[in-house]
């Protein structure tokens, strides 16, 4: 459970609470089928998705027959969460924290999220920690070498507010490395892909956001706004 009393994560969950999942709640538009390809949730599998918001990924997990389980900072987005997925766990948790014994999970998954993390070496080494010998790993991570953050059109998302880490590739794979990580595989996030996206926010935006999502489907991997890393654990 998250302590109401600790800072500095309680203004944290109050950002997540009150603006960002304020309302009807949150959703990003993202398609699942490459995560679902790549790990490959089934009957039998425990699957944890941390930082889980609404449950929209998870949703889709369930569908395959695996057992479901989420942990999120925000009370507001686990609401909906539980009416989302009555028979999954959820519950309130740090990511730096889980409330799992080891070597519990075969499917981990942390989707736009751990740039977010106060302490996100220790977040890995938890997840390193629940995931069994053969568990299947994605983390969606924001990529420094962005073109368009490069260029300076983007300054990152309204997370930054409270924190958001931008690293390259290879800096999010060191630290994968250094906690005991083997990346196996990358593949771009291209969920923007979409009308709702396109036409999301002001206006005169709009052509630049249509012209962005024509060029990522072209850009290569270095360039891409975000990155999914699959892993395994080190032996």
């Amino acid at each position: 459970m998250v302590d109401k009393k600790e800072d500095p994560y309680r203004d944290i969950a109050g950002f997540y609470n009150h603006e960002y999942h304020a309302g009807t709640g949150r959703t990003h538009g993202h398609q699942y089928t490459d995560l679902l390809a790549r790990t490959c949730p089934q009957t039998g599998d425990y699957v944890l998705d941390i930082a889980c918001g609404t449950g929209a990924w998870l949703a889709v997990a369930g569908q395959q027959g695996a057992g479901i389980f989420g942990v999120d900072i925000s009370e507001t987005a686990l609401k909906i969460c539980k009416v989302r997925l009555p028979g999954a766990g959820i519950c309130a948790s740090l990511g730096e924290k889980l409330p799992f014994p080891g070597r519990c999970f075969d499917v981990i998954t942390c989707l736009g999220s751990l740039e977010h993390f106060l302490d996100q070496e220790q977040a890995l080494q938890e997840i390193r920690r629940i995931a069994r010998e053969t568990a299947r790993i994605v983390i969606l991570v924001p990529n420094a070498g962005f073109l368009t953050y490069r260029v300076g059109l983007f300054k990152g998302t309204e997370q930054s507010r409270v924190r958001e880490t931008i690293r390259s590739i290879d800096e999010w794979r060191a630290l994968f490395d250094q906690a005991g990580l083997a990346v196996s595989e990358m593949w771009a996030d291209l969920h923007v892909i979409n009308r709702d996206w396109i036409l999301r926010g002001k206006w005169y935006r709009i052509p630049l956001r249509a012209l962005q999502a024509v060029m990522l489907l072209i850009w290569p991997l270095q360039w891409q706004y975000q990155v999914y890393f699959l892993c395994r654990l080190k032996r």
